[in-house]
């Protein structure tokens, strides 16, 4: 069943659902704004069905072991978002006795994405970008290690979304769709500026510049810090053209306590 959704607003969008009798959608906690009387709303640190997690929270098939087996799932979910910083729980909405709506919206000014999954391309997107998804869509959790991880700051971890449907995504100021393969293949961007992109896509991260006197301009005075992120390959990308950074940066010094200076991001410190 394809979820109905419309996108509305502007400086800050909300997504408005229309929910059928019997549909379920799920939201990080945090996402919602309104719904109608006749949806309700049930909050479980479950994930969706796709992921163990939609299964009725008491007996069935497997008696006491699957009981511990869906506990043990359950728990490693938790654990994964707990790592990763998101929110523990999620908070599900089901219409019953007729259409019903619901309201959702990300917490930085800016735009929102539906995007459909067909089931064979995995999604990726940058922490927080999640608001909600129908209960055919699996949330996961996925760390990107190695040297990328460590450098990427941003890039380190990621959402992972799989399964079949919709699910909506939110970032800050405006979105940008890219493809690398219009751009010879490649492009690199500042890793706050990464929303989502498809599977399919590679991401990394890379120095600016060499450890020479222009890379070390680049890096102190040009507010890039060391890195920026690589995508490469043949698929969707979205950007934003805000970072949480800079809008940190510009919330300070309208308070009058913008330590950053001449050496951009580099050599910022954060107040508090």
């Amino acid at each position: 069943m394809t979820l109905q959704q419309e996108i509305v607003g502007n400086a800050m969008q909300m997504a408005v659902v229309s929910l059928q009798p019997g549909q379920t959608v799920y939201c990080e906690a945090g996402k919602f704004l309104f719904k109608t009387t006749n949806v309700t709303m049930e909050t479980r640190l479950s994930g969706p069905a796709g992921s163990g997690g939609g299964q009725p929270q008491g007996g069935g098939a497997g008696g006491m072991g699957g009981m511990l087996r869906q506990a043990m799932g359950t728990a490693m979910q938790v654990g994964q978002r707990a790592l990763a910083g998101e929110s523990l729980a999620f908070q599900y909405f089901t219409s019953t006795g007729g259409e019903g709506t619901v309201g959702f919206a990300g917490v930085l000014p800016g735009e929102m994405r539906a995007l459909e999954l067909d089931g064979t391309r995995a999604w990726f997107a940058e922490k927080d970008a999640f608001v909600a998804a129908e209960s055919s869509v699996d949330f996961g959790i996925a760390f990107q290690g190695g040297r990328t991880g460590r450098s990427g700051g941003e890039g380190f971890v990621l959402e992972k979304f799989t399964g079949r449907g919709t699910v909506i995504i939110a970032g800050a100021g405006n979105f940008i769709d890219l493809n690398p393969a219009d751009f010879g293949g490649r492009i690199e961007v500042d890793t706050g500026c990464v929303v989502a992109f498809e599977e399919g896509i590679q991401y990394g991260v890379q120095r600016v510049g060499g450890l020479n006197r222009q890379g070390l301009m680049n890096a102190v005075f040009g507010g890039e810090g060391l890195s920026l992120a690589t995508l490469e390959g043949n698929g969707r990308v979205i950007l934003q053209s805000l970072t949480i950074e800079s809008l940190a940066n510009a919330l300070r010094k309208a308070q009058g306590g913008d330590k950053q200076g001449p050496t951009g991001g580099l050599f910022s410190t954060h107040a508090g």
